[in-house]
This record gives C-alpha cells, structure tokens and sequence, in this order.
C-alpha cells in the first residue's frame, strides 16, 4: 500500500501550488485518489483473508481427557445396545472437536454405524468405494491408530485413492484418523474420527480416540458374547504401573524411564498382565484393565 500511496503523490512532490490554486486542487484530488485506492486495496486483502477458515484448537489438559475417558467408561456401563453405545462414542468425540465418526465391521456384527455427512455416505456407497478404500485397505496391515494423512501420503497409496480423499475433503472430511480393530479369529473392525477443520490430530487425542474405539468395540462383542475374563484379575502393583503407563500411550523404553527398571523387565511384566487379562493387545489389555478398575486414567 505504501508503493501505491508514493506513485500517486510522486507527481506533485516539490511542485507549489501556483496562484489560481489549480495545484493546490490536484493535489487534494490526488490525496483523496490514494485514500481511495488504499482503502479499496485494504478492503479486497480482509475480504480474502475472511475466506480463510477458522480452526479450533482444543486444549484440554490431560487432567480434563482422562476425566471425559473416565466418565465415557461409566456412562457405557450397563448400556445393552449398539445404537445408544454409539451414541455415547459420539458425545465423547465431540470432546476431541470430532462431529463424524464410522465404525465399519468388515466380519460379521454391525455392518456400518455412519455418524458421516449425508453427501458423503450417498456418494461412497453409490460409487462402491469401499472396493478401492485406501483405509481399509491400510487397516488390514496397521495395528494400531493411523492419520489419514499417511495413508494419503503413503508410496503405495494410488492416484485413484487419492481422489476419493480429495472428494472426502469437498464433503468436509479433511483430517482424520482410523483405528483398525483386529479380532483373535481374523475378524477385522474399522473406527474412524474426522476433526472440523484441517488441522492433525494430537498424540494424545489420538491416545484417547483409540482406547475409546476399543473400548466401543469389546462392548459389542461383549454384547455377542457375554463370557469374558475373570472379573477381579490380581495384578501386582508393578504390572498395575505397567499397564497404567500403557494406557496412557508410553512405550516399554519410556515406561522403563518413568520406572527406573529395564525395558526387558516392563516387557515381563506387561506379558504377565497379557497372560491375566487374556489377550496378546497392549491396547485391549489397557482397556480391560481400565473397565475392570484395575487402574484409572
């Protein structure tokens, strides 16, 4: 603006206005133009720059998510349907700013529970996109949480796999993350969470996301098959500590840190809780352990 301003006044500077005051009228008429033009220019910047949209960034302290993990468990407890469990996973994503969530069973129990704008899910399923999903076909390797933004970036993600996540995005699923939920028998479930805006899920988010999913998951198995593991499993308190800083998403090399005790050590511990809870999953085993209040967040 300031490159403008100086080109209109240039003509004048050094000049006297003569007599008539002629030169004292060009240069008013020459002020006003600048005013004119800076404002105009000033105008066009702020009507772009309101295009640009705005993103939330939530920031809860962890303190606050353990407490909405917390209070999801209890509110989950004694629920007997798919429907009204689902709606509760909703209402906890929201915590995380994420208004659409899916889980797609690929084995058996419920097909697909879409909580995905209508445009969208008319689009996927009349253009049979789950032939060519790349998030299914990611979960089938994965083992744990993944951004969308991986796979999209992924070498062996095809051009054509691509455009179905370029569509997603015109329908308002930018950012998102998918959790596979693998079975003991081969079964295969799929939990996925889209943020509003573009911006990446956080570590922890994530965290939360995926022990909640599970969460929903083993409740609906639970449903199928009401005989689980014994109710009261005896941890000792160093496999409790195991578990605890499981859950909340470290690894053996850190929880050994926070321990002072080798990672070979976590490992035996956190195979000891496998052997108890009945599973071969940190993650199941943490969320197990959870539900049987053995640990808290």
């Amino acid at each position: 603006m300031a490159m403008l301003a100086r080109r209109q006044l240039c003509p004048y500077q050094g000049r006297r206005p003569d007599a008539t005051g002629c030169g004292g009228e060009k240069m008013e008429h020459s002020s006003k133009t600048a005013v004119t033009q800076r404002r105009r220019l000033t105008n066009s910047v702020s009507d772009r720059l309101s295009l640009v949209p705005s993103v939330h960034f939530p920031m809860a302290t962890s303190e606050a998510l353990a407490a909405h993990f917390g209070r999801f468990i209890d509110q989950t407890d004694g629920v007997a349907h798919s429907e009204e469990l689902f709606d509760l996973l909703s209402a906890f994503a929201l915590n995380f700013d994420c208004p659409w969530i899916a889980y797609h069973s690929l084995s058996g129990g419920p097909a697909i529970m879409p909580k995905y704008p209508d445009e969208w899910q008319q689009r996927y399923f009349e253009m049979g996109y789950d032939r060519i999903d790349p998030i299914i076909k990611m979960s089938r390797k994965r083992a744990s949480a993944f951004r969308w933004s991986e796979v999209y970036n992924d070498i062996g993600t095809t051009e054509e796999e691509r455009r179905l996540f370029d569509e997603a995005a015109t329908c308002g699923l930018r950012s998102g993350i998918s959790v596979p939920l693998h079975g003991s028998d081969a079964s295969l479930a799929i939990m996925s969470f889209a943020q509003l805006g573009g911006c990446e899920f956080q570590n922890k988010t994530i965290t939360y996301l995926q022990l909640a999913a599970l969460h929903f998951h083993l409740k609906l198995e639970n449903f199928a098959d009401p005989i689980g593991f014994e109710k009261d499993p005896r941890l000792s308190s160093r496999e409790k500590e195991c578990i605890l800083w499981t859950a909340r998403g470290k690894s053996s090399r850190e929880i050994g840190i926070i321990l002072g005790i080798t990672v070979n050590t976590v490992n035996f511990h956190i195979k000891s809780v496998f052997r108890k809870l009945d599973t071969s999953s940190r993650t199941v085993a943490a969320i197990k352990a959870i539900n049987a209040g053995i640990i808290e967040l």
